[in-house]
């Protein structure tokens, strides 16, 4: 379960980072530009879902 919410968070990151390198859209910073600290806790919580799924990569 860990893993499938992991690996859907890191998607959505690669997304946004997708969109952000194409077109300078920070999805993220859009949909949360009222409470930046809600940004930064999306970011985290990505990053961290990303060590988890290198993680289970590496395990395996």
């Amino acid at each position: 379960m860990y893993s499938k919410i992991a690996l859907i968070l890191t998607i959505i990151g690669g997304i946004n980072w997708g969109l952000v390198g194409a077109f300078k859209f920070n999805l993220v910073e859009f949909l949360f530009a009222f409470a930046p600290i809600v940004a930064t806790i999306v970011y985290i919580i990505v990053g961290l879902a990303a060590c988890y799924v290198l993680y289970e990569y590496l395990i395996k």
